[in-house]
């Protein structure tokens, strides 16, 4: 049964802390690690029988194993996956940014160059569900951004095989590389690269506990995206909405795991029994009732406000990944909306949009980090060098100046290489 709360009347601790049991993974992920440093190939062989119950001989998906799949699919998946790539490409070719060049009177040059990254590795889940949805979120960016080498990881299934889906959205999405690895072995194999896989630059793509805290481990070794924490949605909604549609929004959010969580503010007491009779209703029409219904009993809220802007400032203090704004004017309420991933406007705008099909990146930032947090982009697969030129007669103007700068600093072999570029000791 959901728990419900009146905004303003509890600690924000209520509001916000999930109850799901926090497990320390890092000694584990830590020795993982060493191990894969170590051993390299025979290590993630070794965690692949053991984690995966696949016994492999090889790590890397073969062409002929990509073209079965790329086949296998059907031609309707086929086009759905073709559709939300070009909405994908379509979205974020709005956010490629040149280099910028600056010039004064006196001969001064000043510019940002813009380069890709030169390799990137995306982890793709395939445990309780295979996301080939995330693989596109976080390929076509990096294509389009120009990285030179894209890899995969992803764990098999005890067959030794890659979910088809995966392996044709891959094909789609132009993957230069991908191999059957999964868990903490695979970041620790990304990161530091071994017989058969390649060193990366910068690792992405979300995980479960073990994958989240090998990329925590790894960071300045290599770069990271972010360290994720389950998913989330919080639903403004007033009483012009039906429940059933409302109840069913939380769940879509509900079936991704048991600590995902799923929030309901709305201005309406009524309104809130009603979405909260239909929560019960519906879960038991879901597969994934078991994990739906954990989710929503450790981690499920309905917040009620005293009006709509009430809503809006719960929501802003909760900094969600996703913000559904289920009103009849929602552009009304966007200015005032300050902190969320990413946010879906009006009644016929679902979560599940953005998930697939929209265009807007799903690799969102969670548990508050909103706040400072931004979502997967195009930036996140460059990488930014500034440059400066100037003549002799450009820094002669300027040279007392900073000579002086750098001694206040105590740092006068700052203020000499400028000097003795014009004969003073």
């Amino acid at each position: 049964m959901i728990r419900t709360f009146k905004y303003g009347e509890v600690a924000n601790e209520e509001l916000f802390i999930r109850s799901h049991l926090i497990v320390d993974v890092a000694p584990v992920v830590s020795e993982i690690i060493a191990d894969v440093v170590k051993n390299g190939d025979e290590a993630l062989l070794r965690y692949t029988e053991k984690f995966d119950k696949a016994k492999l001989t090889s790590l890397e998906v073969t062409a002929e194993e990509i073209d079965s799949a790329y086949n296998s699919v059907g031609e309707d998946y086929l086009a759905v996956l073709r559709q939300a790539a070009e909405n994908i490409e379509a979205y974020h070719k709005n956010q490629v940014r040149p280099g910028f060049i600056m010039t004064k009177e006196n001969g001064v040059v000043l510019g940002q160059k813009v380069t890709p990254i030169a390799a990137v590795g995306l982890y793709v889940p395939n445990g309780t569900a295979a996301y080939p949805s995330s693989l596109l979120m976080n390929c076509v960016p990096a294509k389009i951004a120009g990285c030179p080498l894209l890899v995969i990881v992803t764990p098999p299934g005890p067959d030794g095989s890659v979910d088809p889906a995966i392996l044709a959205a891959a094909k789609i999405a132009g993957v230069d590389k991908i191999y059957k690895v999964g868990g903490a072995q695979a970041v620790a194999a990304l990161a530091y690269g071994t017989e058969s896989i390649p060193k990366v630059d910068k690792i992405v793509g979300p995980g479960n506990a073990y994958v989240a805290e090998a990329k925590k481990q790894v960071f300045g070794k290599v770069a990271i995206d972010t360290i994720a924490g389950p998913s989330e949605v919080l639903i403004v909604a007033d009483d012009t909405n039906d429940p059933k549609v409302v109840a069913a929004d939380m769940l879509a959010q509900a079936e991704h795991d048991i600590m995902a969580t799923s929030v309901l503010v709305t201005d309406s007491p009524e309104f809130a029994q009603w979405v909260s009779d239909e929560l019960e209703r519906q879960i038991p029409l879901l597969p994934r009732q078991d994990i739906a219904r954990a989710s929503i009993d450790n981690n499920g809220k309905i917040v009620i406000a005293n009006d709509l802007m009430d809503a809006i400032d719960c929501a802003n203090e909760i900094a969600p990944e996703h913000l559904e704004i289920a009103v009849d004017d929602p552009f009304r309420y966007l200015p005032y909306i300050k902190n969320a991933g990413s946010i879906f406007l009006g009644k016929h705008s679902p979560e599940a949009l953005g998930d697939y099909m929209a265009g807007p990146n799903h690799t969102l930032p969670t548990t508050g980090t909103a706040k400072f947090g931004s979502p997967l982009s195009v930036d996140d697969f460059v990488k930014k060098s500034q440059y400066t030129y100037y003549t002799e007669e450009a820094l002669a103007e300027i040279k007392d100046g900073l000579m002086l700068f750098a001694e206040k600093e105590g740092l006068h072999g700052h203020a000499r290489s400028v000097g003795v570029r014009f004969g003073e000791e």
